[in-house]
């Protein structure tokens, strides 16, 4: 996984799977990214093969962090697979997650 600050938004890539093996290091990683100024947040998911639930857990507690913020910060996700995006539509968090592709 790759993190790069980019003025007030934090991007997220090269994360190739979000399981029960890595969801709790993906979590602590994002958290401790976090600067104090920021107002977004990307995860790239292009390369994402695999989520479980407890990778989705881990988005809904890194996406809860965020909201719980000064201000709140916007959690977006980019270029799901399509795994990944019926995965989302199947567990109905597409209506929670912004999703888009770029």
């Amino acid at each position: 996984m790759k993190t790069q600050h980019d003025g007030e938004t934090l991007h997220i890539s090269d994360i190739l799977e979000l399981s029960a093996a890595n969801s709790r290091a993906f979590r602590d990683q994002v958290n401790a990214a976090l600067p104090a100024a920021l107002k977004t947040i990307e995860i790239d998911l292009s390369q994402t093969s695999f989520v479980d639930s407890c990778g989705l857990g881990a988005l809904i507690a890194v996406y809860k962090a965020a909201a719980g913020r000064d201000g709140g910060i916007i959690l977006r996700l980019l270029n799901p697979t399509p795994p990944v995006q019926q995965l989302f539509e199947l567990t109905r968090l597409h209506h929670l997650f912004e999703i888009a592709r770029r």
